[in-house]
């Protein structure tokens, strides 16, 4: 029954993504970015559903399952404040400056900002590199769900490659309003039965305050910060949230939206959607400790899976289960198809075919790169076996790092090419050495001080950028006056 409910869900979520193709334009600018015609609630649902992936749910319910409650102090407290300043002063910055000049990629934004093809290119590789662990994030997810959920009957290697081969097909097909769509019902899904499974687990623990009692009795450290968060590393992990400035799929949706006032409710509502999905994953993550108290390191990932399957009838099961892969895939589909377009506008266009590229071609190319990194990332996630939070803080480390080539672009007239380059190296080389130092202790921070990792790479490459921008030529007069005109 709980398979046969995910296999319909799975079906419906194929058929709206399919259905969005009816409105398809054949032109890359539809195909990439819906026509710029993406309207205020919308915008929120596939802004909100690209954002909170199975980080937010598995992960977050992994983590607290180790370190408590203060686990929503770390990602959800901090995302609900800085996600909407990032939506008011990059995001409608970004969306004016696209609709103006029609970028459909953030890299095309940067290279034309700083006349420098060579910066493109190194950008490219970047954020391909860093949004393969967030891909993993959605796949290895996937493979948790059908795996816990049919008791150990589908292994995770097929539910993760039934999510790659459903988000393929819409996607491919339906394009990034295609996408939207099948965001927008998705997030919906998963907000609700959130709340559901909350209400259903906590009803067979005898009740939320027979739950919390349990826990203070078992294992009090979880309801305290304590000494398992440290001062410090709840401070600069305020820093994480700032990598929604970078991240493609979030560029991409930008550019989507009809018009700036479209910002208005995911700015005002954005919160609210952050407090609804995180307080019941971190909640019912602590609460897991009474039902399963001996999961160890990774295995945390499949906690809340393993609750619903535990407390709930087959059916309610199985659309709670259906929750999960609906967060899932409302961040995989974006992330792939942001990627596409980076691809096919960033390299294929920009190095081989220019402006002489039939859109026809754009489409071709951007299904093409989709099918591709998929499979990469389907096969990365078959040798993984790593906590889903952590896998997700390495890979927002890294986009929070570059946040200061935006905000250069955007804010700062006197930057420079030199200057961006080298803010981008110096995260290359700092992300890389912290990854290597840190990957395999829990917990890592730098030097035993509590301090995450982003905080030193931001630092190191704001100075990078201000420092080298300082000691060489100005931009052209041609390039601040197309820009800040």
């Amino acid at each position: 029954m709980i398979l046969t409910i995910i296999i319909l869900y799975l079906v419906l979520v194929l058929a709206i993504g399919l259905l969005s193709h009816r409105l398809f334009r054949g032109t890359g600018e539809d195909f990439f970015v819906a026509t710029r015609s993406i309207g205020p609630f919308i915008l929120l649902m596939s802004l909100f559903g690209t954002h909170m992936t199975a980080f937010s749910l598995l992960g977050a319910s992994g983590e607290a399952y180790h370190n408590g409650i203060g686990v929503f102090a770390l990602m959800a407290s901090s995302s609900a404040l800085v996600v909407p300043l990032v939506f008011f002063f990059i995001g409608t910055r970004t969306w004016a400056v696209g609709k103006r000049f029609g970028y459909l990629t953030q890299v095309q934004f940067f290279r034309e900002r700083w006349n420098s093809d060579g910066l493109g290119l190194l950008l490219f590789f970047v954020l391909i590199g860093l949004t393969i662990p967030y891909l993993l994030i959605g796949i290895m997810g996937g493979g948790i769900t059908m795996n816990q959920i049919t008791g150990g009957q589908i292994p995770e290697w097929v539910g993760g490659f039934v999510v790659c081969a459903v988000v393929m097909a819409y996607v491919t097909y339906g394009g990034l309003r295609g996408t939207a769509w099948a965001n927008t019902f998705q997030t919906l899904v998963f907000m609700l039965l959130g709340g559901v499974a909350f209400f259903v687990i906590v009803n067979k623990l005898g009740g939320f305050s027979n739950a919390i009692n349990l826990i203070s009795e078992r294992h009090p450290e979880l309801l305290i910060r304590g000494d398992k968060i440290k001062p410090l590393n709840m401070l600069t992990y305020t820093l994480i949230p700032l990598s929604v400035g970078m991240f493609p799929h979030m560029f991409m949706h930008w550019l989507s939206a009809k018009r700036a006032a479209s910002f208005q409710i995911p700015i005002m509502f954005y919160p609210l959607c952050v407090a609804a999905v995180w307080i019941p994953s971190v909640l019912l993550g602590v609460l897991g400790r009474i039902q399963f108290p001996d999961l160890q390191g990774p295995a945390a990932n499949s906690v809340l899976v393993q609750m619903i399957k535990l407390n709930s009838p087959e059916i309610l099961a199985g659309l709670l289960a259906a929750g999960v892969f609906a967060a899932v895939m409302s961040s995989l589909d974006s992330q792939v198809l942001s990627l596409g377009t980076m691809f096919t506008q960033d390299i294929v266009r920009h190095y081989g075919f220019h402006d002489k590229m039939s859109e026809r071609k754009q489409v071709l190319f951007g299904r093409l790169f989709v099918i591709g990194i998929l499979a990469i990332a389907y096969t990365l996630s078959l040798v993984f076996n790593r906590s889903i939070f952590k896998l997700g803080i390495w890979s927002f480390t890294g986009f929070a790092s570059l946040l200061p080539v935006v905000l250069a672009a955007l804010f700062w007239k006197r930057s420079t090419k030199q200057g961006a380059i080298a803010s981008v190296f110096s995260v290359i080389i700092l992300w890389t050495y912290f990854f290597v130092q840190g990957w395999q202790t829990p917990g890592y921070t730098v030097g035993g001080s509590g301090i995450m990792p982003v905080a030193v790479i931001l630092a190191v490459s704001i100075a990078a950028m201000v420092f080298v921008s300082l000691l060489t030529k100005p931009p052209e007069r041609a390039i601040i006056q197309k820009f800040f005109a």
